[in-house]
């Protein structure tokens, strides 16, 4: 096949010897399959802001950090130069996500190499050696099920332990491998103490989870192991024995109300913000 040109810096630097095929187009980036060596390896091509469907969420972005000040202040006014170092910057927090939960023992694609705005990692692939299937295109048994849903809490609980919540987790972005499942697609990734959403994004990965295997084991429904997990990930007790029971008290006391009000506001003036942002980038 004719070569993608965001692929002919890897060949031209040695990192790929050829590109077998490609493998995805989502709305975030293409994927190819590469040939390495000896290795067959996929190669995640970004592609650029104005041409992915995957908006930015300020939800997101929050409290990430930059090395560079100028880059800092560029992106806080919106400039051309600020959006091409937001862009780099989202690339990049996968890339740092994905190289942070592989040395935490999380089951996600192995990361080798990251040249030019294009990802180099572990190609997951089923019994046949052909590229595992999504979760969501996939059916199980109650006892199957149970067992995925079982591992999966875990390696959420090993991301959380490392600092890291998926934020867009769900069926579509869990491959299944020949070893089991692997968690893929983390531009989005968020610190957890350093992210004011974090909570919420953490339980609705875990709800995501739930709702997909109650399908097939319905007794599945009745858990909530998101509250549970961030509660004792608050509270310090989220070590590696901790032990989940799927359920969890929520307090009765009454709602702050004033403070969902104070927060609606601010969400409101983000998103004011990043409309302006874009008009004047137009």
């Amino acid at each position: 096949m004719k070569i993608p040109k965001r692929l002919e810096p890897l060949l031209e630097d040695g990192l790929i010897d050829g590109v077998v095929r490609q493998l995805t187009s989502g709305k975030e980036a293409m994927v190819f399959v590469v040939s390495c060596g000896d290795e067959t390896r996929c190669a995640k091509v970004y592609k650029e802001a104005n041409k992915r469907a995957f908006r930015q969420s300020v939800d997101y972005t929050e409290n990430r950090k930059v090395k560079n000040s100028r880059q800092a202040r560029a992106m806080a006014k919106g400039t051309r130069y600020g959006r091409e170092a937001q862009e780099a910057a989202w690339q990049n927090s996968e890339v740092d996500a994905l190289f942070r939960l592989a040395a935490a023992g999380v089951r996600v694609p192995t990361p080798y190499n990251f040249h030019e705005g294009v990802l180099l990692m572990e190609l997951v692939t089923d019994d046949a050696g052909e590229a595992a299937p999504r979760l969501n295109d996939l059916s199980f048994d109650a006892p199957q099920a149970r067992h995925h849903h079982a591992y999966l809490i875990e390696q959420v609980v090993r991301m959380l332990r490392a600092g890291v919540v998926h934020g867009d987790l769900s069926e579509f972005n869990i491959l299944v491998g020949s070893a089991g499942p692997v968690i893929i697609d983390l531009p989005q990734a968020v610190d957890a103490a350093g992210n004011n959403h974090a909570s919420r994004m953490l339980e609705r990965d875990v709800a995501n989870l739930r709702n997909y295997f109650g399908r097939f084991a319905p007794e599945l429904l009745e858990t909530d192991y998101g509250s549970e997990i961030w509660s004792l990930y608050e509270s310090g007790s989220l070590h590696s024995g901790a032990e989940l029971t799927g359920t969890f008290e929520h307090s009765r006391e009454d709602v702050d109300l004033r403070g969902v009000l104070r927060e609606i506001a601010d969400a409101q003036k983000e998103e004011a913000a990043r409309l302006l942002r874009l008009q004047e980038a137009r």
